[in-house]
């Protein structure tokens, strides 16, 4: 019979093995996680599940009796050691266990501080998994101080709920402004401006000397000699691949286990999808760390590792919500050379439309879901309306669709 082992029970492998038997596979399926929770939600561990506001049950992707009921063998709390792919195993645990075919859905790992400056003391927290939430939410008590490191939006997700929780909230971007990497400066003027209405110090061009403390940190020191007294860290400075595994069985590796259009990696029988695949996308290749590509890529696997033949085409979205703002972005704004900014309906909504020349690449839509909704489609349908004719309040955002 044959055997397809999933490595990785995050939201690609759980959405992989789902559409397995949805597309009538009946052979035998392994899912391996290191985690002992069943496949979870990530996103509301930093936002709802902080706040209080959600169930550790509600985090859960399906019910652990779904995969029962699928057969399934979830196999929690396990760690494959090594691939050999000419033999088709894997080490588990101590165990061998043989595949005909192997999908690699092992995610990504935040990025810690050094030790050197002080990344290992107790108190300094990453987000990410169920775990560092959980050992973190202690520590929210009303009249602390936080000192958040980078502003991206991990970190300014997490200053959104301390600040929700009436901590005092300092955070650092070593870069000139928060979201360089992800955003225009408008969509950071924009989220500056609303994490200062609410208490937040935000710092930019700074960056973190150094952490000081026994064994718990009690102080920073940052890049320009200021020394801040805080009870605690969160580190928000981005993720990496997952690819040792991968890359150890001698993959090819090319920011992040390198895969064809359909998730093929260089090895027979192997594939890839979620945060840790990186793959080709118009002319390029990419890597995309979202829940969205993290499902779509990993069914359209499924289906491949079926026979389906199909190649991957992503239609990248995100979104992030701070405070009472939902922020959803459509595309991506790579090589963008100008702006468009465009006031939604409501008060306070607000869409900034990226261009390069006369060509649409994404939107970001902060509370005007129309603006997401019309843009993501005409990104999809590869329309570019003038720019002009976006930031004309008079236009009718629904007949753009059907010029």
């Amino acid at each position: 019979m044959s055997h397809i082992v999933v490595v990785g029970a995050g939201q690609a492998g759980a959405s992989l093995v789902a559409k397995l038997r949805s597309e009538g596979f009946d052979g035998e399926i392994t899912l391996i996680g290191e985690e002992a929770s069943p496949p979870y939600q990530r996103p509301p561990l930093s936002k709802a599940y902080l706040l209080g506001e959600m169930e550790l049950e509600r985090l859960y992707l399906r019910p652990e009796s779904f995969y029962a009921a699928q057969d399934i063998s979830l196999r929690l709390g396990a760690r494959v050691g090594t691939i050999n792919s000419a033999e088709k195993t894997i080490s588990l645990n101590g165990e061998t266990l043989d595949y005909t075919q192997l999908a690699l859905t092992t995610g990504s790992t935040p990025l810690r501080l050094p030790a050197s400056i002080g990344g290992d003391l107790d108190g300094v927290h990453v987000v990410r998994g169920l775990q560092d939430v959980d050992a973190m939410e202690p520590e929210f008590a009303a009249g602390r101080h936080v000192l958040i490191v980078g502003g991206g939006y991990i970190g300014l997700e997490a200053a959104a709920v301390a600040s929700k929780k009436g901590l005092r909230v300092t955070l650092v971007e070593m870069a000139d402004r928060i979201l360089q990497r992800v955003a225009s400066p408008e969509t950071s003027g924009y989220f500056r401006e609303l994490h200062a209405a609410h208490g937040v110090n935000i710092l930019e061009g700074v960056s973190l000397k150094s952490l000081a403390g026994e064994t718990r940190v009690q102080e920073a020191e940052l890049s320009d000699g200021t020394k801040l007294d805080i009870d605690f860290v969160i580190v928000g400075v981005g993720i990496a691949p997952n690819i040792a595994l991968a890359e150890a069985a001698g993959l090819a590796i090319d920011n992040g286990i390198a895969t064809d259009a359909q998730g093929r990696t260089s090895a027979p029988d192997i594939w890839a999808a979620g945060d840790c695949a990186s793959f080709p996308y118009r002319g390029t290749r990419i890597r995309l760390e979202s829940v969205p590509n993290a499902i779509d890529q990993a069914e359209v696997v499924a289906q491949n590792m079926l026979g389906a033949n199909k190649d991957y085409v992503a239609k990248p979205w995100f979104w992030s919500d701070q405070y009472d703002v939902k922020l959803q972005i459509a595309g991506l704004n790579t090589g963008y050379d100008h702006i468009v900014t465009r006031a939604g309906e409501k008060d306070g909504a607000v869409s900034f439309w990226y261009y390069k020349g006369d060509e649409l690449l994404a939107v970001d839509a902060a509370n005007d879901p129309r603006a997401y909704m019309v843009g993501k489609r005409l990104i999809e349908a590869g329309k570019s309306p003038a720019p002009e004719v976006i930031a004309d309040p008079a236009t009718d955002m629904k007949a753009l669709m059907k010029a």
